[in-house]
């Protein structure tokens, strides 16, 4: 409860909500007051005169609106009544309206709607119009305000242009009302619509009508919005004669509209989209528009392009607009200047000289473009367009030539690496180029298709493009060159193999510490970045040049303390760290104690908000933990804390209306990243959530490495981490988190098996898990990205491994729902794909992402394979229940129509409840065996594995119920083993299975098979090689039966000794692979008791069947 109002508040009250008016005005004017203090006392003020005199202030808010001489105040007042009288929500049971005294509800209503005819300014109109839709909102389902209406229509019908475009407007609002709670005559609004988008009608009032027409056809569907589809050129019309009377303002408006259009109902414009994406391509090369105008037209056409759940391929089947638009964007490259400052940018702001707008944008649109329509359309294009670019006599359509191929190279990557030698010649010729910034694009190209098209590039270019950037770091007298080439080596060495780099790393390195002593610094930051990424590649190869580099590092790292040096000194730890796990703890040991001593004083230092030696020494910190491994406990006491700091780091966050006037300031801001949820934009500070990112990727490294040693941390780092498994505003935050749970609970659980654990016992590992686990399926329920759903199955999984036993059973019940959602969330995507695979535009390029999509979904479904493969395993036979629970989520997936991956997970499940549950899974078999069968001899060999290993499974703790189908079975082996390709080694794992299957029947059912043929076969398989877990089983078996001299497997007249004796030779040879050392040495055994108990004939006649290498080596075994 709210206290009672103190006397002198109440005397505010009078005051305030008295006859005088002026004092109401000071307190809305107040209300938008920039201190902060004046602010919050209004609100307090304001919030009263809400609780204990409603209706008194909505009739005054209502007064200031019609009548304040103040626009602010009128505007603001429009505000109030709109939070004061609607819902914010379909939940929000806080408005007042229902409260008021009828008479106040029906003064209100008249006072609104008699404010929307004599509201002259358009600001305060709009806002005027969005409060009263939001009442009219609530109001129309109940008949609540009948004359609303009526009142409408003849607003939007009337002579003035005014009051019509605020009857557009409100409609707009109400159309996302319509048929769930409201019934609107749509055939008189669609004759509206049509009147109001017609030629010669006020520009504002057709800006209007096109917004409400957006608005309804994106809520409505069917033959309804068929009904809507002739106003489409009417609403181009709005655009294209906004532009012939020289409204750019308008037509801007226009196309912001459209752009929605096309990216939410795309499929509107189908009928006419050669008309439309025309239009927008003549808008967008039309030289003598504003640059924002033309913008906005290639926006509404990349949008389009973009739009692929809706409306997949649909601009793809336009080649001839892709084309021009191709042409418009490398255009908008060529609006670049040879700006000076460029040459020698000592700072950020000079990095970007002379780039303009329109390259700006060309850059980013090419790169959308490329992805969202792919190679196969915007190749061809490139391959004429650049080549033309990069004959010209100007440098800058040279510098378009290659910008645009590093922008393409992502989305066409897989079409471009068929066409490497073409791509690579084009870049590497331009390296010669005599403009420097023309140099520099080149390197960059490079750089960009070496992440793009790696390690394709890497392994058939090397022997070019590794020289050219040698060469290209020779380029003293442009130290942007240099830094550039520098830097790109990052970009190739990340994609690449040490055996590559080999050749190449005496000069590199002997290079790159030359640009160290240069005197630029940006040169020599570019130098670091190489010198870190060649040494993390090349691994151990680095240790001959460790004590030719680690100097230079260290002084950097300690004489570096300028501001202006910052960047320079955090690049050399992130150098110093990179190379220190590369050369391994002894090389670097004594350097490491050097460089920790450093980096504790830099901790202790007060870095500023925007210094880069925080982000860096995060990351240098945990990679030298990497190295040093448990030599690195001491450290953590200076380490942690920071970390924690930034781990727990609150988001920057700034929230507006989606719709309001006043878009965040920021938008154009990079550092400020903006997202619409609902009716609310958020603004987010990305560094703030990169740091944040990265402190969290630290503690999980941190406790993977450490181990137990991690354990003193866990009670800080667990509640920082938790809540952070559900942090939308940032992906990698949450996969951190996600990573990082296992790794908390291994901690615990080693610390405490080592009593390293401060005295705790398993009971806190319960507590932890009892934490953790929770909320891990709690977070998985929510979690709206795929991928991170797998991450967190993975994790989930883990965490069971760990503490399974601990769990009760209300928490198994849990992850068992939890299940559930999952394979159901998965069967709903899979059947929209099905959907989006039907649309008519629906091509190859779509199909190749679907593809991406449903492999994605099968990396989901066996994350949930393994996850219930490990409830079965940790609790067996008393999982059943849940099994059953789970069989109708199931028993689809070993369909016809499932994928091959999709069915081998079911079999896996079956396969863990037959082997761990064993006689208590005996009454799965009538179920399951059949499709077990039937899988034997699926085609796809990860299937036909599973299954054949199910058999084995079956046979082996089936008893009886497995009899009656061993007939079968043994065919259905007998095809695997017999297949052509049996031996390839996409089947070799199969094939294995299938022969341990095999002799699990001849060990478990020799009484109803024939033995004499059976064996044989068996025999003439071994030994196996392919599956080695598999093959350590059959050799063991094989040698129990030896040695109880098996007559059967011995044959008559010891027939298939000299094949078991070839058997056990080959093993034998094989080392450790193929069996145990316990069975390796029961082998060993068995020959020499053969070598004294044959008669000398048979044994020389089975020797001499052995290959000579195999008599060698088990004459050196037998002899020693």
């Amino acid at each position: 409860m709210a206290a009672d109002p103190t006397q002198f508040q109440l005397a505010q009250l009078a005051a305030v909500l008295g006859h005088d008016a002026t004092q109401f005005e000071v307190l809305i004017t107040t209300l938008m007051s920039t201190s902060n203090d004046q602010r919050s006392q209004a609100e307090s003020l304001f919030n009263l005169c809400k609780q204990t005199h409603p209706d008194t202030l909505s009739l005054k808010l209502c007064h200031v609106l019609s009548s304040s001489p103040n626009p602010e105040s009128r505007a603001m007042s429009a505000v109030l009544l709109r939070k004061l009288l609607t819902p914010n929500n379909t939940n929000d049971n806080s408005f007042l309206f229902p409260s008021l005294s009828p008479q106040t509800q029906l003064t209100l209503k008249s006072s609104l709607l008699n404010s929307i005819v004599t509201q002259t300014a358009k600001s305060i109109n709009k806002k005027l119009c969005d409060t009263v839709s939001e009442l009219a909102a609530s109001l129309l389902p109940e008949n609540q305000w009948p004359d609303f209406l009526p009142f409408l229509f003849q607003c939007v019908t009337s002579d003035n242009m005014k009051n019509r475009e605020s009857a557009l407007l409100i409609f707009a609002q109400l159309a996302q009302y319509i048929g769930e709670t409201l019934n609107l005559p749509l055939e008189n609004l669609h004759s509206v619509l049509l009147q109001c988008l017609g030629t010669g009608m006020d520009s504002d009032v057709r800006i209007a009508a096109l917004g409400a027409a957006i608005n309804f056809i994106q809520c409505l569907e069917g033959r309804v919005l068929d009904k809507f589809r002739d106003l489409l050129p009417l609403m181009m019309s709005t655009l294209t004669e906004a532009l012939n009377c020289g409204n750019e303002a308008a037509a801007s408006e226009a196309l912001e509209l459209l752009i929605e259009l096309a990216g939410t109902e795309p499929r509107f414009l189908r009928r006419q989209i050669v008309e439309v994406v025309g239009t927008m391509l003549q808008i967008a090369g039309a030289e003598s528009l504003e640059e924002g105008t033309r913008h906005l037209a290639i926006e509404f056409v990349v949008t389009l392009a973009e739009a692929r759940e809706r409306a997949p391929g649909m601009v793809r089947k336009m080649p001839q607009f892709v084309r021009k638009l191709f042409e418009i964007l490398m255009k908008m490259l060529e609006d670049i200047e040879d700006d000076p400052k460029w040459h020698n940018a000592d700072n950020e702001d000079d990095e970007d000289a002379g780039e303009t707008g329109n390259y700006g944008f060309g850059q980013e649109c090419l790169d959308r473009l490329s992805i969202s329509l792919g190679g196969n359309s915007i190749l061809p294009v490139a391959s004429e367009v650049v080549p033309v670019y990069l004959a010209a006599p100007e440098w800058q359509k040279h510098h378009a030539a290659l910008i645009a191929l590093a922008q393409i190279a992502e989305g066409c990557s897989k079409v471009m690496i068929t066409n490497l030698e073409q791509v690579v010649s084009m870049v590497l010729n331009s390296f010669q180029d005599p403009h420097p910034r023309v140099r520099w694009a080149a390197v960059n190209a490079i750089g960009q298709l070496s992440t793009d098209l790696g390690p394709d590039l890497q392994v058939q270019y090397h022997h070019r493009v590794l020289p050219a950037l040698a060469a290209a770091m020779d380029d003293f007298q442009n130290p942007r060159v240099q830094a550039h080439a520098a830097s790109a080596i990052l970009n190739f060495s990340e994609n690449c193999t040490a055996d590559i780099l080999l050749p190449y790393l005496d000069g590199t390195v002997a290079k790159l510490l030359v640009l160290l002593q240069n005197g630029k610094q940006m040169v020599q930051e570019g130098a670091l970045t190489a010198l870190a990424s060649v040494a993390d590649s090349s691994q151990d190869h680095f240790q001959k040049y460790y004590d030719a580099v680690m100097p230079y590092l260290k002084a950097i790292l300690v004489n570096a303390t300028d501001k202006t040096n910052r960047m320079l000194r955090a690049k050399a730890m992130e150098c110093i760290s990179l190379v220190g796990m590369a050369v391994g703890k002894d090389k670097f040991r004594d350097d490491a104690k050097q460089v920790m001593e450093v980096l504790m004083t830099l901790q202790g230092s007060q870095l500023e908000a925007d210094d880069p030696t925080t982000s860096y020494m995060l990351q240098a910190w945990a990679r030298l933990c990497k190295c040093l491994g448990q030599d690195f406990l001491p450290y953590m006491n200076v380490v942690m804390p920071p970390l924690l700091q930034s781990a727990q780091l609150k988001p920057d966050v700034t929230i507006s209306s989606a719709d309001s006037d006043a878009d965040i300031d920021d938008s154009d801001d990079e550092s400020v990243e903006t997202i619409t949820l609902g009716d609310k934009r958020i603004g987010i500070k990305t560094s703030v959530l990169e740091e944040k990112a990265t402190a969290c990727n630290m503690l999980c490294c941190y406790a993977d490495e450490l181990k137990e040693g991690f354990f003193p941390w866990i009670d800080q780092v667990a509640p920082t981490l938790v809540p952070l498994l559900k942090f939308y505003f940032h992906e990698e935050v949450r996969k951190a988190a996600v990573s990082a749970m296992p790794e908390l609970l291994r901690s615990a659980k080693l610390a405490v098996e080592k009593g390293q654990s401060q005295g705790h016992n398993d009971s806190y590992i319960k507590q932890l898990s009892d934490y953790i686990i929770p909320a891990l399926v709690e977070a998985l329920h929510k979690e709206p990205e795929t991928e991170i759903c797998s991450s967190m199955l993975d994790s989930l999984n883990e965490c069971i491994q760990i503490s399974g036993p601990l769990l009760d059973e209300n928490q198994v019940r849990s992850i068992v729902e939890e299940i559930k959602q999952v394979i159901t969330a998965s069967s709903t995507r899979k059947r929209e794909r099905a959907e989006r695979a039907k649309a008519e535009d629906f091509d190859a390029e779509e199909g190749e992402l679907l593809k991406e999509e449903d492999e994605q979904e099968e990396e989901l479904l066996d994350q949930v394979g393994d996850c219930l493969g490990t409830l079965i395993k940790t609790f067996k036979a008393s999982f059943l229940p849940f099994f059953d629970e789970l069989s109708s989520y199931l028993t689809p997936m070993w369909g016809k129509d499932r994928t091959a991956e999709e069915r081998r997970i079911a079999i896996c499940i079956f396969d863990d409840v037959a082997e761990q549950c064993r006689e208590a899974a005996l009454k799965y078999y009538d179920t399951y065996l059949p499709f077990l069968l039937e899988a034997c001899n699926d085609e796809n060999a990860d299937v036909r594995q599973a299954a054949v290993y199910g058999i084995g499974l079956c046979a082996e703790f089936g008893g009886s119920v497995f009899r009656p189908v061993v007939g079968e079975a043994l065919s259905r082996l007998d095809v695997v083993i017999k297949h052509p390709n049996a031996l390839h080694s996409d089947s070799v794992m199969a094939y294995d299975n299938a022969v341990s299957a095999l002799g699990k029947i001849f060990q478990f059912h020799r009484d109803c098979i024939d033995a004499a043929k059976v064996i044989p076969t068996w025999l003439s398989c071994l030994p196996i090689k392919g599956d080695l877990i598999e093959a350590k089983v059959v050799h063991d078996l094989l040698c129990s039966m030896v040695e109880r001299s098996d007559g059967e497997l011995l044959g008559p007249n010891n027939q298939y000794l000299p094949k078991i004796v070839a058997v056990f030779a080959e093993v034998l040879c094989a080392g450790k692979d193929l069996a145990s050392e316990q069975t390796l040495s029961r082998m060993i055994n068995l020959l020499r008791q053969l070598q004294q108990t044959l008669p000398p004939a048979a044994l020389a006649s089975t020797w001499s069947s052995l290959q000579p290498k195999q008599q060698l080596t088990l004459q050196s075994i037998l002899s020693s």
